[in-house]
């Protein structure tokens, strides 16, 4: 029996409450400590889930030795800050998507992780998920040929309001570092398992979007062309509820996965549907149980158990070259986040 690993969470929003409960529900994992920049918020969070410590200061909760690992659950400008500092604090880290606001973030973020030899893994629960597993078997095994193009969707309505942190520019809101980064991610995986390679890069990237009044990019589609001449097809949204699908196509037939994102949470069952060709399509179920965001629990601990630091399910490698995908994507766009990307904006705000 292992002994149960000892999370802290930084922040106390949605993301925040939704792996609490994950945490209750996992193996060997235990929540021991919470931090938030309101002393009340903390209270409240530390109430609701039963946690021993709160924390009115993050770096509190760092310092808590207590604390094994610091999942990384604020706003986006503060990820940098705060990875850096609990591996610095020897604490191993499960960083929210996406790792950071930019590359260069993204690549101090694991040089921290690597000096001080600790786990850094990027937060895309659906990586942890038997479907992607059984997914990216599929592909390895050649099914539907050589893969030359991949449609990857992730888009939802969250509403008008002003002052959600989606729609706040020193926030870097927006929908491609919320949910396009899950589409790059996929594409980026496709392409890097059917060419035998660790990581892939994009060689170009075109796109475009809708920027709203709060100088957000409310909807964004691109198109990446890899190194290996495989194209992917990519769009997102905050403000439209699309269809949050991925198809693969291949010399041989296609692959359709109706929920790549958070398999038997949000969209259709967990399912992968094989279409090869003059042949009926097979349907292959996947089990929905335990919960996807209790997966990702269960995987953490269980990597960080077998030394792992940079794992394969989300390398730092890929998290990098992803991060560099992303910000090609915003650059073909116009949109820069100057308020986020800089130390003001670190600095300014909280969860």
């Amino acid at each position: 029996m292992h002994q149960r690993m000892r999370w802290g969470i930084l922040g106390t929003g949605k993301i925040a409450r939704i792996l609490a409960h994950a945490l209750a529900e996992s193996r060997d994992g235990a929540l021991v400590a919470v931090a938030s920049r309101s002393a009340e918020r903390a209270a409240a969070f530390a109430t609701e889930f039963s946690v021993p410590h709160h924390h009115a200061d993050y770096e509190d909760l760092i310092r808590d030795g207590d604390v094994d690992l610091v999942y990384v659950a604020t706003h986006h400008p503060l990820h940098r800050e705060w990875a850096i500092r609990a591996a610095e604090a020897g604490k191993h880290v499960l960083c929210e998507k996406p790792m950071a606001v930019n590359h260069s973030d993204a690549a101090q973020i694991i040089d921290a992780a690597r000096r001080n030899g600790v786990l850094l893994l990027e937060a895309f629960a659906y990586r942890c998920h038997p479907q992607t597993h059984r997914l990216t078997q599929l592909l390895s095994e050649g099914v539907i040929g050589e893969v030359r193009m991949i449609d990857a969707v992730f888009g939802y309505d969250a509403g008008p309001q002003p002052d959600s942190y989606l729609m706040v520019r020193a926030l870097a809101g927006g929908s491609i570092l919320d949910v396009g980064c899950y589409t790059t991610s996929l594409a980026h995986l496709v392409v890097a398992t059917t060419s035998g390679a660790q990581t892939v890069e994009t060689v170009d990237v075109a796109g475009a979007a809708h920027i709203g009044k709060t100088g957000v990019d409310h909807s964004a589609a691109a198109t990446l062309v890899f190194e290996r001449g495989v194209l992917a097809r990519v769009a997102c949204s905050i403000q439209a509820n699309l269809e949050s699908a991925v198809r693969i196509y291949g010399s041989e037939g296609s692959i359709t996965v109706p929920s790549p994102w958070l398999p038997g949470r949000i969209g259709p069952a967990a399912e992968i549907v094989v279409q090869r060709q003059r042949a009926a399509p097979e349907v292959i179920s996947i089990p929905t149980q335990p919960a996807v965001y209790t997966v990702e629990v269960d995987a953490v601990n269980e990597l960080i158990w077998k030394g792992e630091r940079s794992p394969a399910v989300m390398s730092w490698d890929e998290s990098l070259a992803n991060m560099r995908t992303l910000d090609r994507w915003r650059s073909a766009v116009g949109l820069r986040y100057e308020d986020a990307e800089g130390s003001a904006g670190r600095q300014a705000w909280q969860r």
